[in-house]
């Protein structure tokens, strides 16, 4: 979802996008839609930041990041109440595969799309043990996994202190945009002029939003799968 000319937000002396930055010249900038729910999510596990990571997935709810390149900068916005909200401020220091942060950063897959190659040890609910990859075949022994697959043990899968906002918001996570210089995480109003020249959509073809005949905005213009 590319966002085509950087924006002002707030008042000047709290911008959280800086167009005369002279290091911004050579970035893009995109913004990404967070629902209301994750927004009050967020606000109940207290999370206020610094956001650390993005994530894009193969579905709508959380659209693709693919083009976003280190060096950009997202933008999370959120609509509520009608009002347009800017969330947070991350500039990419690095793209990955979700499912390599997750396992990284957070101890555990948290449903990111398994990579082609690798097998995850698994419990089912009588306590067997199972193995699952990411073309959706199982095994029901470590026997029985193709040779040259990398195994992630139960062992390995342990759960790693994070920030609630760390955690896809939708399975299927396919990237991880992330970086350490990330802003707060809290509501900063889009001045109204401003949301006219939003677009979502997959670049190169995003989409201006829809808007119903008393001015608000219809939420599915928000949901344009690609970035």
């Amino acid at each position: 979802m590319a966002l085509q000319q950087p924006v002002l937000i707030g008042r000047p002396e709290k911008r959280i996008m800086e167009s005369e930055r002279k290091d911004d010249k050579d970035m893009e900038h995109y913004i990404v839609y967070w629902p209301q729910d994750v927004v009050n999510a967020l606000k109940k596990a207290k999370d206020e930041g610094p956001i650390k990571v993005v994530y894009g997935s193969i579905h709508s709810r959380m659209p693709s990041i693919a083009s976003v390149r280190e060096g950009d900068i997202i933008y999370p916005v959120s609509l509520i109440k009608n009002q347009f909200y800017v969330m947070a401020r991350l500039p990419v220091e690095h793209k990955e595969q979700a499912f390599d942060y997750c396992l990284r950063e957070l101890g555990t897959q948290h449903s990111a799309l398994i990579p082609d190659g690798i097998a995850m040890e698994c419990r089912n609910a009588g306590g067997g043990i199972y193995y699952w990859t990411g073309n959706c075949e199982s095994y029901h022994d470590r026997e029985s996994v193709p040779k040259g697959m990398r195994i992630i043990s139960l062992s390995e899968q342990v759960e790693k202190p994070h920030q609630a906002h760390q955690e896809p918001f939708n399975c299927c996570s396919k990237h991880a945009a992330w970086g350490t210089g990330g802003s707060s995480i809290c509501p900063r109003p889009l001045p109204a002029e401003l949301v006219p020249g939003l677009r979502f959509g997959p670049k190169g073809k995003e989409r201006p939003l829809t808007f119903r005949r008393d001015g608000t905005v219809l939420p599915s213009s928000l949901t344009s799968t690609g970035a």
